[in-house]
């Protein structure tokens, strides 16, 4: 039984990553158009320390990710909300976008794919909503405007009433 539940655990991460990765986010590239990101990997790794450029450096390397131009944005939100590189961290983080009146495709999709493949995480996943619904909105940031912010005043301003 519990090489069963191990081998769902190990389709369904498959499953995200390869709905995620290679589905939506070429899909998005081809409609969205968006901006080209403006950084490379050793321009982050020159910001000052504590800005969120030089924080999505260290998160890029941490996590063992590449610096994939059209999804930057996406990595920021992680570093910035907190979320980490899960699945279940992914589902969370769309699951506060999500709260924060950001409906998108990605967020619908990520946040019915939790739901549906994830009920360990139900009550993750409700606080993440709520937290979004709760926060400051982030609907208009200029996502590659802040980079040399600092991350700590960013926090701040997302979660300050």
């Amino acid at each position: 039984m519990f090489n069963m539940y191990c081998f769902l655990i190990k389709i369904r991460s498959s499953l995200l990553v390869f709905l995620t990765h290679h589905m939506a986010l070429p899909f998005l590239k081809i409609i969205r158009k968006p901006a080209v990101f403006p950084y490379t990997l050793n321009a982050l790794s020159n910001m000052q320390n504590g800005t969120l450029g030089y924080d999505l450096y260290l998160f890029l390397n941490k996590n063992n990710l590449n610096l994939l131009p059209y999804y930057a944005k996406h990595d920021v939100k992680h570093i910035l909300l907190g979320y980490n590189t899960t699945e279940d961290g992914e589902v969370c983080l769309q699951c506060f976008m999500l709260g924060n009146k950001h409906i998108s495709f990605p967020v619908i999709a990520t946040v019915l794919f939790g739901f549906l493949t994830m009920p360990e995480y139900f009550k993750k996943f409700i606080a993440a909503y709520k937290l979004g619904a709760h926060a400051n909105s982030l609907k208009n940031w200029d996502w590659l405007g802040i980079l040399g912010e600092h991350t700590k005043t960013l926090q701040q301003k997302i979660y300050a009433k």
